[in-house]
C-alpha cells in the first residue's frame, strides 16, 4: 500500500514538473537596429519602409531558428547578420568612420547559461566581447565562435588583429577588405563631423591626409565659427544593432555590433564591448518561502529568474553608469519588474545628460524597449514570438506592427 501511495505521489510530483515546463516552453526575440534623431516630417515613407523590411528579415532570420527548438545563441546572431550586412545601420557594413576615416568594429555575446550543443563551455565563461576591428565582415559570427573557443581565447575581450587572426586562420570566420564597410552616407557624416567639404566621394587612398587636412583648419577663424554652430549629437550616428533572445530551454543570449561614433578617436571602446555596460545576460533562482514555493507550484511558476539587455547611444554614458547589469540586479534583489527598471535606469542615463535606448527580455517573455526621455524620438525595433508574426516600428511612438 505504501509503495502505491509514494508511486502516486512520484506520478503527480511527475505531472506538476511537466506542467512546470510545459508553461516554460516559450520563444521570444526582440531586436534593435539603434537610436535616431530623425522626425517623421525628415523621414520620406520609402526610407521608413526599408529600416521596417530589414528588421522584418531580422526577425524571420533568428524565428527560424527558435521555432525548431534552435539556441538563443543561434537565433540572436542570425538576426544581428542580417542587419550587420544592411548599410542602413551603424554595424558591419554600415559602420561609421572614427577621426582618421577607418572602420572599427566592436560586438559581444553574452548567456545567462551555456548552449544545451555545448555542455563542456563553463558556466563562468558567460560571454565574449571584441574590439577594434578592421577586416571581419560579421563581427557578430566572430563573438559566437570566440565563446565557443575558450581554449584558443580564454579572456572574456580581446581586441584588434589577435582576435581576427584567430578568428580566420582558426575559426573559419570570413574577412574582407576594410573598403568593404565604406558607404556613402557614412564617409559623407565624417567628413561633416571634420568641418571638410563633401566632396569628393570616393574611397581615400590616404583617409589620415583628410585628418591633417581638417587640423589645418583651427587656426581659420570661419571654420570654427561654423564648427560651434554644429550640434555634437549630430556626430553620433546611434545605428548599433542587437538582439536578445529567448529559446525554449530558457536561456536568454544578448548580442551586440557596432560601428561606434562617428568620428571617434582610434582606439575608443565603447558599450558594445563592456560587460555589464551595454550588454548583459544572466539567471538566478529567485529565494522563496515554503508558501511562496507551494504557490510557484500552483501556478506553474518557475523559481529561475533571467534576463537579456542590449543598449544602443551614447556608450560613453552606459559605461559610466554599468547599465544593462544594473537592469539586471535591480531585478535580482529589488524584485522589481523588467519595464519599470529599463525606464528608471534610462531617466538616470538622461539626468547624467546621456542619450539612447534599451532592449530587453525575461524569461517570462516580458519585453520592454525604451529610450531615455531626451534627443531621440525613433529606435528601430522589433519582436517575433512563437506566433512567428514580426512586429517592427521605427518612432518611439509607433506602435509596433507587422508589414
Amino acid at each position: 500500500m505504501g509503495s502505491k501511495e509514494s508511486g502516486a505521489r512520484s506520478s503527480a510530483f511527475y505531472r506538476w514538473n511537466r506542467r512546470v515546463s510545459k508553461a516554460d516552453n516559450r520563444f521570444v526575440l526582440v531586436i534593435h537596429g539603434g537610436a535616431n534623431r530623425q522626425t517623421r516630417e525628415s523621414m520620406t515613407l520609402e526610407r521608413h519602409a526599408s529600416f521596417r523590411t530589414v528588421l522584418d528579415q531580422a526577425l524571420k532570420a533568428g524565428y527560424e531558428v527558435l521555432k525548431d527548438g534552435g539556441e538563443a545563441m543561434d537565433a540572436a546572431v542570425a538576426a544581428v547578420s542580417v542587419l550587420e550586412d544592411c548599410p542602413l545601420f551603424n554595424a558591419g557594413k554600415g559602420a561609421v568612420f572614427n577621426a582618421r576615416g577607418k572602420n572599427e568594429l566592436e560586438a559581444s555575446i553574452m548567456l545567462s547559461k551555456p548552449p544545451s550543443t555545448h555542455p563542456t563551455i563553463p558556466a563562468t565563461r558567460r560571454g565574449t566581447s571584441l574590439a577594434l576591428l578592421t577586416s571581419t565582415r560579421n563581427p557578430s559570427q566572430l563573438a559566437r565562435a570566440i565563446y565557443l573557443a575558450p581554449d584558443l581565447v580564454p579572456h572574456p575581450k580581446i581586441t584588434g588583429a589577435t582576435a581576427e587572426a584567430i578568428g580566420s586562420e582558426a575559426l573559419g570566420i570570413p574577412t574582407v577588405d576594410p573598403s568593404y564597410f565604406w558607404t556613402e552616407a557614412k564617409w559623407k557624416s565624417h567628413l561633416k563631423g571634420l568641418g571638410l567639404p563633401e566632396e569628393p566621394i570616393g574611397i581615400p587612398s590616404e583617409p589620415d591626409a583628410l585628418w591633417d587636412r581638417r587640423k589645418s583648419l583651427d587656426s581659420d577663424p570661419g571654420y570654427k565659427e561654423e564648427a560651434e554652430k554644429m550640434d555634437p549629437l549630430d556626430l553620433m550616428s546611434l545605428g548599433t544593432v542587437g538582439a536578445v533572445a529567448l529559446d525554449i530551454r530558457g536561456c536568454i543570449v544578448s548580442v551586440t555590433s557596432t560601428g561606434g561614433r562617428t568620428n571617434k578617436l582610434p582606439g575608443r571602446i565603447g558599450d558594445t564591448a563592456t560587460m555589464g555596460s551595454g550588454f548583459w545576460a544572466e539567471e538566478w533562482k529567485q529565494k522563496r518561502g515554503l508558501f511562496g514555493k507551494i504557490w510557484d507550484l500552483l501556478k506553474n511558476k518557475s523559481s529561475i529568474q533571467g534576463v537579456g539587455i542590449s543598449t544602443t547611444g551614447d556608450g560613453d554614458f552606459f559605461i559610466r553608469q554599468n547599465t544593462a547589469s544594473t537592469i539586471a540586479h535591480r531585478m535580482q534583489f529589488l524584485r522589481e519588474p523588467l519595464d519599470k527598471v529599463v525606464q528608471k535606469v534610462l531617466a538616470d542615463i538622461a539626468k547624467a545628460a546621456g542619450c539612447g535606448g534599451v532592449i530587453a527580455l525575461d524569461r517570462k517573455g516580458n519585453v520592454s524597449m525604451r529610450l531615455a526621455p531626451n534627443y531621440y524620438s525613433g529606435m528601430h525595433r522589433g519582436v517575433i514570438r512563437d506566433d512567428g508574426v514580426p512586429l517592427t516600428g521605427v518612432f518611439i511612438d509607433e506602435e509596433l506592427s507587422r508589414l
